[in-house]
């Protein structure tokens, strides 16, 4: 799969329209490459002062991997419940559903001038807290401070910090993010802690507050 541009362009030709993606940008690749796979798009908006994430799966089969290209300005708040009722609809259907098809963010590795990919398939998501967790970790926008249980940590210190707690067991951990925070700034930090998805055996949960 190559891209010989960072900015998705797609050409709607039922409406005539010209839409851009503006794709978040990491410094390294988790996945690579896709095959089989259909695209699903959220752009950015305006209408008026709001900000508007606009949906379009026309070309998406359920019976492949999809592929989400969300642009990289629209908050969280905007952009989860959408993801949400888009897994639903996946998980939900029988008659053409594929087991092996996987859920992918796409964003820009802005070293290896290439599409990379970031997969979700198992992630489910909830707005609101967690009620419950042996460690919840909460990313705030714009911060270089995480809460850890309520208590401050540098982000450059979390991996450090939890390992040096004594479980008995593996920890359930669960993920906590800041509604207004980016997308991109989502995606960055998803790359930079994808070691704490090794601590959940369970169906990992991530929260939106």
């Amino acid at each position: 799969m190559k891209y010989f541009s960072l900015i998705i362009t797609i050409l709607l030709f039922s409406c005539g329209n010209k839409e851009a993606v503006l794709l978040p940008k990491s410094n390294i690749s988790i996945v690579k490459d896709v095959q089989d796979h259909s695209p699903i798009y959220i752009f950015f908006k305006m209408e008026g002062k709001d900000t508007i994430a606009d949906v379009n799966r026309k070309n998406s089969i359920i019976s492949t991997n999809w592929i989400f290209n969300i642009d990289k300005r629209l908050p969280l708040k905007l952009v989860i419940p959408e993801i949400m009722k888009l897994q639903g609809k996946k998980r939900a259907e029988k008659a053409h559903k594929n087991e092996k098809a996987e859920n992918y963010y796409s964003y820009a590795d802005s070293i290896g001038k290439n599409m990379a990919f970031l997969p979700f398939t198992k992630v489910y998501y909830e707005i609101g807290k967690p009620t419950n967790g042996d460690l919840v970790i909460y990313f705030r926008k714009g911060s270089d401070i995480v809460l850890i249980n309520n208590e401050e940590v540098k982000k450059e210190d979390v991996l450090t910090h939890i390992g040096r707690i004594a479980f008995f067991v593996k920890p359930k951990v669960y993920l906590l993010f800041d509604k207004n925070m980016s997308y991109q700034e989502y995606i960055e930090t998803k790359i930079q802690f994808q070691k704490l998805n090794s601590y959940n055996d369970e169906i990992p949960k991530e929260f939106i507050l």
